[in-house]
Parts: structure tokens; sequence; C-alpha cells
């Protein structure tokens, strides 16, 4: 398997009051964390979808180092995440070698190291199948998508991935998580106070 990330970073961040991607996350940004994160489990190529119009989110990737040739622009980020989701299906900039993708959302700094790996061990073994974490059997994010159905998100006609992915139950496996974080959103100040003092040691 030979995968690449996505990171969706094109949301407006209003109920945290600032751009979450730069909040503060153990040595780095939240943004440089998941980068760093997928990078050291072995990523071939990591991208991150950020608002066309946000200069916060592309000034952190210049600081970070991160080649803007692995940056997707999402034109009309007021469309949602699954907006940005189509962006990344549908761009050109993929290395031609990759067999999955991963889709994490942005403001998940706080999973643990073992349900990330453990969740591609399960894309390894499931290599035609959606794999998702799963919390007392509830399916989480990230998840991994082989080729065939990521391309199916660029022109897909449901309204959400929650709506894509119930429409492909099927080719779904779950692994089984206990990690809390799986639960955990990170929205507004109160929740960033709350994951630093429970998630980021």
């Amino acid at each position: 398997m030979r995968f690449g990330v996505v990171i969706l970073a094109a949301g407006a961040s209003q109920r945290m009051g600032r751009a979450k991607m730069l909040l503060r996350w153990r040595d780095t940004s939240v943004l440089g964390h998941l980068r760093n994160t997928w990078g050291a489990l072995e990523a071939a190529q990591i991208c991150v979808v950020h608002s066309a119009s946000d200069a916060t989110v592309q000034a952190e990737l210049d600081r970070l180092g991160h080649p803007k040739g692995d940056r997707i622009s999402n034109p009309q980020p007021e469309t949602g995440m699954f907006g940005s989701i189509q962006c990344a299906a549908l761009w050109k900039g993929w290395d031609p070698d990759l067999t999955h993708w991963l889709l994490t959302l942005g403001d998940q700094p706080h999973l643990r190291w073992e349900t990330l790996k453990s969740l591609v061990e399960c894309a390894i073994i499931n290599p035609d199948r959606i794999c998702q974490p799963a919390l007392d059997d509830r399916p989480k994010h990230p998840a991994f998508f082989p080729k065939s159905i990521f391309r199916e998100l660029g022109d897909a006609s449901e309204a959400n991935l929650k709506e894509f992915l119930t429409n492909r139950a099927a080719s779904i496996s779950l692994q089984p998580a206990s990690d809390p974080g799986l639960d955990f959103d990170l929205d507004t100040p109160a929740d960033y106070q709350e994951a630093l003092r429970r998630f980021a040691d």
C-alpha cells in the first residue's frame, strides 16, 4: 500500500474564534503535528486542502516548509467539508502510484498513535475496502479509501461524506479502538483547553 493523506484545513473555525490549524500542539501547531504524525506513519504524499482566501494557513504551511505542490486550494470553502473532499478527489497533483487515500479532519491532533497505526494496518489487510476506526461499534474519522472509491468522491451525488459512506456501508471495514479522542470534538476555546489537559502530553 502506498497512501496519500488529505488534511482538511479549509474550515472557518468560527466557534473557535481563531484558526484551529494554527493552535499550539506539543512542540508545533495542530497542522504541523498532523503533518509530522502522518509522515512518521510513512504516508507517500501529504496534501492540505485550504481556503483559497485564507492567508494564515498558507503562511503556516510556508513556515512548516510544506511544498507548494502539495497544497490544494478550495475556491468555495463555504460548501463545507464535502466540497473540500471533492476538491481533493478531483485534484490532478497526486502521485500516480498511490493506491489509497486517508481523509483526516484538521482538528484531530489528539488521536493516539496506536489508533492511527492500527487504521493503517486495517487498510493494508483490507485493500479494497474503506477502513474507519470504530468506538463502541460507531464509525469515526479519519478514514482510508482505496483508489477506486476515492475517485468516486469527486463527482459523487451525495450531499455529504456521511451519506456517501452510508451508501457504501457494505464496503466498509471497522477497526475497533478504545481511543477517547475519537469521541472528542475540538470546536471551541474550552474544547481546546480540555484537549490540552487530556491529550497533549
